[in-house]
């Protein structure tokens, strides 16, 4: 199939009713660089890696949409990359950690 067949998928972006997005800045041991994120009634509902492996975080970002919050710590926090102490998700769950915090100190 040559390219002018290929379907492309849509960029996906914040809609602009969106105006809780959380931004999270990762350790400088990660590549990637900026993780924007929506929480909503305990569930993901969007996240965005800014840097990185572009193509893993996206089907990550794809897949976790939609997931309840503590699932999603279960299940991925403590993951690492390579020799490294983190990763780019680990860092997401730092950042859905700080986030759980702060709601809880409202």
């Amino acid at each position: 199939m040559d390219n002018a067949h290929r379907q492309v998928a849509p960029m996906r972006t914040v809609p602009t009713a969106r105006r809780n997005v959380e931004h999270f800045i990762p350790e400088a041991d990660v590549c990637t660089k900026e993780i924007d994120f929506v929480v909503d009634n305990g569930s993901i509902d969007y996240v965005n890696f800014s840097g990185g492996c572009e193509g893993n975080l996206k089907a990550i970002a794809a897949m976790i949409e939609g997931m309840n919050v503590d699932f999603v710590l279960d299940r991925f926090s403590g993951i690492t990359c390579g020799s490294k102490s983190t990763s780019c998700m680990d860092q997401f769950c730092h950042a859905l950690q700080e986030y759980k915090a702060k709601i809880q100190s409202r």
